[in-house]
């Protein structure tokens, strides 16, 4: 591997990873701690549901489309700079999101909270590539996939304990100030340890390329966030028809760069484009489930937001015991620790799937407890695996662009499967209640589970394969 050289002892990993990774870690958390909010959020802003959407979807809009852009600039202009400024900007705006005193207050500091995420996540990985190689090079990034998943989950379960505990009387705001000490710190603590790393070479900042791929991503992202609940008008599939020239003009300006954005040699290795693959489709099916299961819990079984946020620790228990060992596995079985995790999330969906047929809108929901547990172990043993396949063998020059499109990919397919995953449920929903359409919805992430298995046989097969 060529490029910057590696500065393994430059900082002890115990200071600098814990550092880095409290930004993936936010970012994923705020993604989903929302959801759990709504009812909260509602009756004190008196926000309709229309403003709620936008104040959910805006988050994602700008975190989608930002990252490989984000990933860009930490390439140019140093990673730890980009990150800092990230992460004092996310803190800024999580702490105007609890001080919001309107929808549309809360709306715009949404928005700049998911461009300072964009810019953030994708340094993470930059800096360990760049810091560290071999043994430590790995742990690092295992954990960077540990948290990133770990934050998805724990972002609903975090929210209902908030809410509930109700600390000093800030309800639903706490869930955005509790980022604010947690941000100040990191800052302080990258600008005491973290090292300063920049992509080799003199690479130049490519307006043109970062103008379109941007341009591309907003076209699909809008859509998919906000076009199920307008009832996918025309624009929505003008954007979709529109992303596709761009996404050519883009690939062209890209061959003929000097410092493209993204080096589209990445997608020879079959280590990169075979694992963008699987996390494109994994994650369809990921966040569409965190979607459907809170409103299920919520809407359905009338949880309050503590006991709602209690079976999302449930998932989260599963999924933190498989992914503290999914490493070690992944170096006894390879790729097939992959097919294990997809495996045991297909046992337990169908397990679910036969829990909510049987039981309809009644039952103890406590039957589902082991199905969770064991579904958030599946989800541990594929997470943190997967993003070490994907970067595996990325040279440290292109690290930065290629974590921009790694999280990009994650992104992407939270917003295809809520987008897809919305339209089975409340179609459901339309013709019975809240178990039948939960029931049919776990068909899709099912489904997901079986082509994961089937995409996970084109990686290579041990890590000196590629090709």
């Amino acid at each position: 591997m060529t490029g910057e050289p590696v500065a393994t002892r430059v900082s002890p990993p115990w200071i600098v990873v814990p550092v880095l990774l409290s930004g993936p870690l936010l970012s994923a958390m705020d993604a989903f701690i929302v959801t759990v909010a709504i009812p909260a959020l509602q009756a004190d802003l008196g926000a309709g549901p229309a403003q709620v959407q936008l104040i959910i979807a805006g988050y994602a809009l700008t975190y989608g489309a930002g990252m490989i852009t984000g990933g860009r600039l930490g390439d140019l202009f140093g990673r730890r700079r980009m990150f800092t400024l990230a992460i004092a900007l996310f803190t800024v705006m999580s702490m105007l999101c609890g001080l919001a005193t309107s929808p549309g207050f809360l709306l715009v500091a949404r928005v700049a909270q998911g461009a300072a995420a964009a810019l953030m996540v994708p340094q993470v990985l930059a800096i360990f590539s760049a810091l560290y190689d071999g043994e430590a090079r790995a742990k690092a990034i295992n954990w960077y996939g540990v948290v990133a998943g770990l934050g998805a989950v724990l972002g609903q379960a975090v929210s209902g304990l908030l809410i509930t505990a109700d600390l000093f009387g800030t309800g639903w705001r706490a869930c955005f100030l509790m980022n604010v000490p947690v941000g100040v710190a990191a800052v302080v603590l990258a600008l005491r340890f973290v090292p300063e790393t920049h992509a080799p070479g003199r690479p130049r900042l490519d307006l043109v390329g970062m103008v379109l791929v941007t341009g591309a991503l907003l076209a699909v992202v809008v859509p998919l966030t906000v076009g199920r609940d307008h009832g996918w008008p025309g624009w929505t599939w003008v954007c979709f028809v529109a992303a596709v020239p761009l996404f050519v003009a883009f690939g062209r300006r890209e061959r003929r760069a000097e410092s493209p954005v993204v080096d589209l040699g990445l997608f020879r290795l079959r280590a990169f484009s075979v694992g963008m693959a699987c996390q494109l489709v994994f994650w369809t099916g990921q966040g569409a489930y965190y979607l459907v299961l809170g409103l299920y819990a919520q809407l359905g079984r009338g949880l309050d937001a503590l006991a709602s946020g209690l079976l999302f620790v449930v998932v989260n228990v599963g999924f933190l015991a498989s992914a503290l060992v999914a490493r070690r596995l992944a170096d006894l079985l390879g790729r097939d620790v992959l097919t294990l995790g997809a495996g045991l999330r297909i046992v337990a969906l169908t397990a679910q799937l036969v829990f909510v047929a049987r039981a309809g809108d009644g039952g103890d929901v406590g039957w589902l407890v082991p199905w969770l547990l064991l579904d958030g172990a599946g989800m541990g043993l594929i997470v943190a695996p997967l993003s070490t396949t994907v970067l595996a063998r990325v040279p440290h020059a292109q690290v930065g662009s290629a974590s921009g499109v790694l999280s990009t990919g994650v992104q992407v397919g939270v917003s295809l499967g809520v987008a897809l995953v919305g339209l089975i449920f409340y179609g459901a929903l339309d013709g019975g209640g809240y178990a039948q359409a939960f029931g049919r919805s776990l068909l899709y992430p099912i489904g997901v589970g079986l082509v994961l298995v089937l995409l996970v046989r084109f990686l290579p097969a041990r890590k000196a394969d590629d090709g």
